[in-house]
């Protein structure tokens, strides 16, 4: 419990990822028994402040692609966790705005582009884009303020689709994103199911919060002393896709019934 048997150092960058190298090395001196982060930037500070504490990432992007892992079944290093499989469900999520909207030709993609574990759902997406006869429109954020700038492209750029990969930063402004979109009148999908709960077309990715809970699994087991070198991460096995048919009647479009029927949840 903590204040028992459990003391917690926090640590918060603020939405300045320059920071997370000095927290890090803070939390090292401290010689904590394990260093939980959430994102891919956090991760790679951590690991290189210390290679003997035990890093638990709990939505890691791409861990091996980002150079946290030897691969994701021995990690071989002291970073483990859980592994979101993104650049598979952010081609997907594309196909599947493809498939509500088949006329679709320019997509517009938000995504943090100082985060190194983009660049293979980046790829992903283009592959994606290319099979399917989309043109994409990147539209990278890399601090707080970069936001209004990307919106204000966006809007004069006109796409047709937008589609939202998400990380700490993208998240936090995941509100004025869907505002945005619903401004604009642009169908769009993101990877978190927030956004489609919050207004947007579509979601689809792995249940964040069942991720998280294995993510706790494995602080207890590294504080425990089992070692994350040989802990194999954990990968999602179940997908959910959320489909905004309140979003769709706004934009006056008509979701295909297959892809309603497939939807693990409908917005009405």
């Amino acid at each position: 419990m903590p204040g028992q048997n459990l003391v917690v150092e926090l640590r918060f960058s603020e939405g300045a990822g320059e920071r997370w190298p000095l927290l890090a090395k803070e939390l090292a001196a401290l010689k904590v028994d394990a260093i939980v982060v959430q994102t891919t930037p956090a991760a790679l500070a951590a690991k290189q402040a210390t290679s003997t504490i035990p890093i638990v990432i709990t939505t890691a992007i791409d861990p091996v692609g980002a150079g946290l892992a030897d691969s994701l079944a021995r990690p071989g290093g002291n970073v483990t966790g859980v592994a979101l499989l993104q650049p598979e469900i952010s081609g997907k999520a594309l196909s599947l705005l493809k498939e509500a909207v088949p006329t679709l030709s320019r997509v517009a993609v938000l995504w943090n582009g100082a985060n190194p574990a983009f660049k293979p759902v980046w790829r992903e997406v283009d592959t994606t884009a290319r099979s399917t006869g989309l043109v994409l429109l990147s539209q990278p954020v890399r601090e707080p303020q970069d936001f209004g700038a990307a919106f204000a492209a966006m809007a004069s750029q006109r796409p047709e689709g937008f589609l939202v990969l998400v990380d700490a930063l993208v998240g936090q402004y995941m509100r004025q994103i869907v505002e945005s979109t619903v401004r604009q009148r642009v169908a769009s999908v993101s990877t978190s199911r927030e956004f489609a709960v919050l207004g947007g077309l579509m979601s689809y990715g792995p249940n964040i919060t069942a991720a998280q809970h294995k993510a706790a699994d494995y602080v207890d087991r590294v504080l425990k002393g089992e070692n994350p070198a040989e802990l194999p991460f954990e990968q999602p096995t179940t997908f959910e896709l959320v489909t905004n048919l309140k979003a769709a009647k706004v934009l006056g479009l008509t979701v295909p019934q297959l892809l309603v029927a497939l939807a693990d949840e409908v917005i009405e």
